[in-house]
């Protein structure tokens, strides 16, 4: 397995875009054991940097396509490519790639820029129906963020919003040494899978959105304040939800009935992806 030499192959690392290029040996094993690549799946690599991660996974794969960024990094996957190596390459941010565009059945793999984590993750949701699973490497904070569960210190926003679409996994954590320049958090790997649409607790994909935002966005209020207007008290005796308790300690179902409850749009846009214009903290 090739890794990234500690000198970067004579590329300097971009603050701006937040690299941090893994070189690892035995955590790049991992990983690779934990995606079990399979000669012939549909995978996309986000930000393949020096190839560390790229060229265990060709060594299982038949092709890969790549979104990569950096104009420079950019050119050698080119130029690689153009000698026969079996990728191809998409020269996007990812933050505005269509991931749709690869088909269906997809599965998604990257050592994630941390500086855009979270708004990242919810544009890839927007692409759920076309996603078999995401392995990432994040910082370990957010993943704990992501994988949360209600009443516990990291449960917030995140945790709801993709709990509702994703069944989240954390693997492994991995530590700042793995990495060169070394980050100065922890990191770990995470694994999401897209929810079946039947299992989408929510019918308003932006009425669940809406509610969650509310009452998370002063979290030592009570529901009855941050819920003011949305949700009256017959709603919450309805429910059998406590207005005195805080966001905090609903569950994804919770939150998801509420927002069924008093939705005011009929039908079922379960199938909607939440907006990235709000991107949660």
């Amino acid at each position: 397995m090739r890794t990234v030499s500690r000198n970067l192959d004579g590329h300097r690392p971009r603050k701006t875009l937040g690299q941090h290029f893994l070189h690892d040996p035995g955590v790049l094993a991992r990983i690779v054991a934990a995606i079990a690549p399979q000669p012939d799946d549909r995978m996309v690599e986000i930000g393949p940097g020096l190839g560390a991660l790229t060229r265990p996974l060709l060594a299982r794969l038949a092709h890969l396509h790549v979104v990569e960024l950096d104009r420079e990094l950019a050119a050698r996957w080119r130029a690689e490519a153009a000698a026969g190596l079996r990728i191809t390459l998409h020269e996007a941010d990812a933050l505005g790639f269509d991931f749709g565009s690869l088909g269906p059945d997809l599965r998604v793999v990257g050592n994630l820029p941390y500086n855009i984590s979270s708004p990242l993750l919810f544009h890839l949701a927007e692409y759920a129906v076309h996603i078999r699973d995401m392995h990432f490497m994040l910082q370990k904070e957010v993943v704990e963020r992501m994988a949360a569960a209600p009443a516990t210190p990291a449960y917030g926003r995140l945790s709801v919003m993709l709990q509702s679409r994703f069944r989240v996994q954390k693997l492994f954590n991995v530590p700042p040494g793995a990495f060169t320049p070394p980050p100065k958090v922890d990191s770990a790997v995470v694994r999401m899978q897209p929810l079946p649409g039947a299992a989408i607790p929510y019918r308003d994909a932006q009425r669940f959105a809406e509610l969650v935002a509310r009452a998370f966005g002063q979290r030592r209020k009570t529901l009855r304040n941050t819920l003011k207007g949305l949700v009256d008290e017959a709603s919450f005796q309805a429910l059998g939800i406590d207005p005195a308790r805080r966001g905090e300690s609903l569950s994804v179902a919770e939150f998801a009935a509420l927002a069924n409850h008093t939705g005011q749009e009929p039908g079922n846009r379960a199938t909607d992806a939440p907006s990235r214009k709000s991107p949660p903290g």
